[in-house]
This record gives C-alpha cells, structure tokens and sequence, in this order.
C-alpha cells in the first residue's frame, strides 16, 4: 500500500495516491481556514470604521470633542480639571485614533493575506504567516482597552454621560478582537499528510 508523504506545505499539488489518505484534514485545515476569516473579518471591521471615520469625519468628531470636554458628565469639581476643551486637541486625539484604525485594518489584511498564501505550510511556517495577524488584532484589542476603556471611560468619566457614552460599544469590540486574538494564538497543528 503506498505510504502517506511527510508533509511540505507545497501548494496547487494533487492528493496523495493512498486512498486511506485522500480524505480532507478538516481538524487541521478548518481551524487554518477559520483563522483566515476570523483575521480577514476584523481587517474589515477596521476598514470600515476609518472609512467611516473620514468620510463622515463629523459624527465621530462630536463624540470625541465631547468625551475629551466632560461637557456631559455629572461635572463633579473633582473630576473637570482632567477636561480638555481646545479643539485642535480633539481634531489631534480623533486623527489618532483614525490613523491606528488604518494601520490595524492594513496589518490585518497583510496578515490574512499571508496565512492564505501558507494555508497548507509546514504548522511552523503558518504559525509564522501569523506574526501581522495578531499584531493587527493585537493594535485593535489595546485601542478600544486603552483608548476607550481606560482612557476615556475612566480618565473622562465617558460612563457618566447618557449622550456619549461609548464604552458598550467599546466592550463588544473589545470583546471581539479578543477572542480573535486568543483563537489567533491557539498552536497550530502539524498536517497529518503532504497535500501533494
């Protein structure tokens, strides 16, 4: 009976002979596939809110201007010295954020472009193709844990304002990019067989 080949991770080659192993290794590869996806879905979560951020550069403005000015918190004298009330700050704070959205959509994108190409690779050569996937995810996770989260629902109290308060939102990307990290992060199995 021919044997099984060791695996190389070659691409655009036939099924092994041995019709024991013709069979597809869904553990190894789905997980492979899901892992694309999952990195492909965020790069697109992130390309369309800075799309959105700069087309509409007005909306998201207004939310951040208000955030940064605590205009809508409960205005407790404690707390107000922490506003900041210019505007070329909120334009600086929101171009920021607009700019990491960006380079977290392009790492992404480079990162499951680079585990596609290497879908079927050696589990070390596609652990590797996963280096911009989990810094991009990785970028996405701290901007909504430190820049919402922390930063302006705690510093600037975005939790007292009925009107701006982002952090539910916040959480559930938050949230998001977290379990994308923590699959991302998962060790990737070895094939059982070359697909060549």
């Amino acid at each position: 009976m021919p044997r099984a080949r060791p695996c190389s991770g070659r691409s655009g080659t036939r099924w092994p002979i041995s019709a024991a192993n013709r069979r597809w290794p869904t553990d190894v590869l789905t997980a492979r596939v899901l892992k694309i996806l999952a990195t492909a879905g965020v790069a697109l979560f992130f390309t369309l809110v800075a799309f959105g951020n700069l087309t509409d550069y007005g909306s998201n403005f207004a939310f951040v201007r208000h955030v940064l000015a605590m205009d809508t918190t409960f205005r407790s004298p404690a707390l107000m010295w922490r506003a900041i009330d210019v505007p070329w700050a909120a334009h600086l704070a929101y171009a920021l954020i607009i700019a990491w959205q960006a380079a977290t959509a392009i790492m992404c994108w480079i990162g499951a472009l680079r585990m596609a190409m290497r879908w079927d690779a050696p589990a070390a050569v596609f652990a590797r193709a996963k280096s911009p996937a989990l810094a991009g995810v990785g970028m996405g996770f701290l901007l909504y844990a430190f820049g919402f989260v922390a930063i302006g629902g705690e510093w600037f109290a975005m939790w007292q304002s009925k009107e701006w308060n982002g952090q539910p939102p916040a959480h559930l990307f938050l949230t998001l990019a977290g379990i994308v990290l923590l699959f991302l992060n998962q060790r990737d199995e070895e094939l059982p067989y070359d697909l060549g």
